[in-house]
């Protein structure tokens, strides 16, 4: 393999052009070789602009190209069990948009088809690569000692979207793009959960583990979608999240962690800003308070780059992996059932489509 893996992107939307395609071109041991989309038109303008090796319309005829290493999933959510096992079975490494999947059986298929195909599969939680959570993580592992309790919120605001469009390149769409059977907007409680939730959801299992029962409630009132969710981690931990969209105010999203040597208070800025998380980290043992500064908050190059690295070097993942996406569809499915009987859920009882 070359020192620089040859990247692939299936979609050319919206996550794309914000987050996939600058990835690739400004990676340091990656490099945008081909995009695949079926839209004539935005394939051609995103080809002009980001300059890949190749373009394809048609999705197999770039998987059988042998320079290809890996895809990048950035379909709409629907697609990306199916886009993920053909990239699979043709022998590519995949790095797939979140959510994994939009139902658990599905993902329970990707993840069999994961494990026989010997590839590396990660699914695209790119806030394990913001510097500050990552320096939050190593403090839990390696000085905190046992974590007690978290809180943790995501709570999208009415000015998400002027703020985003300040920040973002002129995102291009085209009537001939490919779109799923039903409108992912249809049903806003499930949108926002599979947009939304997933990202809160990993967030909290990435610093407190498995979880293992859930009981929410949710209120959807003057335009607002609320839910309040008390978490049973399998440590033993105490977990409490917030999903809101939209809040009147800024962005919110943050979290509060106590533990038995220390504690951490951060909260975590829109991710089209680039900007790393602000972490405070309070030490027992010295009595000292730090902040990690972390200058890089290129979230999506950060994650194709640890990415590739694992696949360069034959070395393990660093971000999500299919177990991963799979945990995340089945709290985001005890969420929903959990708030729609107003009663305790285990993960482990659910089954079907978030």
């Amino acid at each position: 393999m070359n020192t620089k893996l040859n990247v692939g992107v299936l979609g050319c939307g919206p996550i794309a052009q914000a987050g996939h395609f600058e990835s690739c071109t400004k990676a340091s041991n990656a490099r945008l070789y081909a995009i695949c989309d079926v839209a004539d038109d935005l394939r051609e303008r995103m080809a002009h602009t980001h300059a890949p090796e190749k373009s394809y319309a048609d999705y197999d005829e770039m998987l059988a190209d042998p320079a290809l290493d890996a895809v990048i999933i950035a379909t709409s959510d629907a697609f990306h069990v199916s886009a993920s096992i053909k990239a699979l079975k043709a022998g590519k490494h995949v790095l797939c948009e979140k959510p994994v999947g939009v139902d658990l059986e599905e993902a329970l298929a990707l993840k069999r088809v994961v494990q026989e195909s010997g590839k590396r599969f990660q699914v695209g939680h790119m806030k394990r690569y913001d510097a500050g959570l990552q320096e939050a993580r190593r403090f839990i592992d390696e000085e905190m000692g046992a974590l007690v309790a978290l809180k943790a919120w995501y709570c999208d605001s009415t000015h998400r979207y002027p703020m985003t469009d300040a920040t973002q390149p002129l995102i291009v769409r085209s009537a001939q793009a490919m779109k799923p059977k039903e409108d992912p907007k249809a049903d806003l409680t499930r949108y926002y959960m599979l947009a939304h939730g997933c990202h809160l959801v990993d967030t909290a299992r990435y610093f407190a583990g498995e979880i293992v029962a859930v009981n929410a409630r949710l209120s959807r009132d003057k335009g607002m979608h609320c839910w309040f969710v008390d978490v049973e981690f399998a440590s033993g931990a105490l977990g409490h999240l917030d999903l809101t969209v939209a809040v009147r105010m800024d962005w919110h999203e943050g979290f509060q962690i106590y533990g038995q040597y220390g504690s951490i208070v951060g909260k975590t800025y829109n991710p089209w800003y680039f900007k790393t998380s602000d972490v405070d980290i309070f030490r027992e043992r010295d009595g000292v308070s730090y902040r990690p500064l972390g200058a890089d908050g290129h979230f999506y190059r950060r994650q194709l780059e640890g990415f590739a690295d694992a696949i360069i070097t034959d070395g393990p993942l660093t971000g999500a992996d299919i177990a991963d996406g799979v945990a995340s569809v089945r709290a985001m499915l005890a969420i929903a059932r959990s708030a729609a009987q107003a009663s305790r859920v285990r993960l482990d009882e659910v089954t079907g489509r978030v």
